[in-house]
């Protein structure tokens, strides 16, 4: 079994890996900025220079290796190998051929994913969702990212838009969304949201170690610093992450109804505040679903750190690549 790149489109950072994707083990990896604002075609060209780089730096050669997985953060053709809309990019990205345009560049074949859905797949397949036949994903960080796997299958959906669980209605008179909707869990529980809610609290005044910690620059408020103030036992801080991880739950609760998991994996750089979201989720969920059996359903953290994105992009790339030759 030949190995395959894996390649993430980072606003800030190209990361490529070559991945053996019968272990999952990352072989050799490298990254450079993405340097995003000289335009998608310098982009791309910095993509496909990095992919063979990492092939030539690892030792290999190009033809050792089966083809290339991209996650790309945004909306995707996945059938025309296009991307269609990337709101972290300048430019946004419409209708530009990612897929053929690093594949004529490289000479290797190459597959596109939503960088949340590599994601899924990587630890589905080699993560905390190993040998679950049915599990969500939530990544949570700037945004909040999904995916799901159903009975063994990564659920793609129209255009490869399903699992798009952050947009989730979760109140639907609630705070407006990025994406445009009204009351999305994203804008109740993703960084900027928490952050939000603490910037709050120190402007009303109220009496918080949020203050002290941020030494009362809002600006200096982050998702991390409000842990660091509710594991020190500050009672506001706690209470913040105690809504956050319940519209968590309540979207947990949604996605039991809905595919009934067997594992829902919290991801993304605000997940690492652990019990404080997980045990709130927890709770809501055994409180409000009672149409399933709910306690074998397990919400846990991901496992594969940032490696997730590169290595579920190379399998999806062996599977998808595979397959389209087949």
């Amino acid at each position: 079994m030949k190995p395959f790149i894996g390649c993430d489109l980072g606003g800030t950072n190209l990361r490529a890996a070559i991945v053996d994707v019968e272990t999952g083990a990352v072989l050799h990896q490298l990254s450079i900025p993405t340097l995003a604002r000289e335009g998608h075609e310098a982009v791309m060209k910095r993509m496909a220079d990095l992919c063979l780089q990492v092939i030539q730096s690892s030792g290999s050669k190009k033809e050792d290796v089966g083809g290339i997985g991209m996650g790309v953060p945004g909306m995707l053709d996945l059938e025309k190998g296009e991307t269609l809309f990337l709101p972290n990019l300048p430019g946004t990205w419409p209708h530009v051929p990612l897929r053929d345009t690093i594949s004529s560049l490289t000479g290797l074949p190459t597959a596109l994913l939503n960088d949340v859905r590599t994601i899924t797949f990587g630890e589905w397949r080699f993560g905390a969702g190993r040998g679950v036949d049915t599990v969500a994903v939530l990544a949570i960080g700037t945004g909040i990212g999904g995916g799901l796997v159903v009975n063994g299958q990564l659920h793609l959906g129209l255009g490869g838009a399903g699992g798009e669980l952050g947009h989730m209605v979760i109140d639907f008179n609630g705070p407006r969304c990025g994406c445009g909707n009204d009351g999305c869990l994203e804008a109740h529980a993703s960084g900027p949201a928490i952050a939000a809610m603490g910037m709050k609290s120190v402007a009303q005044g109220l009496t918080t170690s949020i203050s002290e910690l941020c030494e009362y620059d809002l600006n200096r408020i982050t998702p991390k610093l409000i842990a660091k103030a509710a594991e020190g036992g500050d009672a506001i801080a706690r209470e913040i992450y105690e809504k956050a991880g319940f519209y968590l739950g309540v979207a947990a609760c949604n996605i039991c109804a809905a595919i009934s998991p067997r594992c829902i994996i919290l991801a993304g750089g605000v997940a690492r505040a652990g019990n404080l979201l997980l045990e709130p989720m927890r709770r809501t969920l055994r409180e409000r679903v009672h149409i399933m059996p709910v306690e074998q359903v397990e919400i846990v953290l991901a496992q594969l750190g940032e490696n997730a994105g590169v290595i579920g992009a190379a399998c999806w790339a062996d599977q998808s690549i595979g397959r389209t030759r087949s």
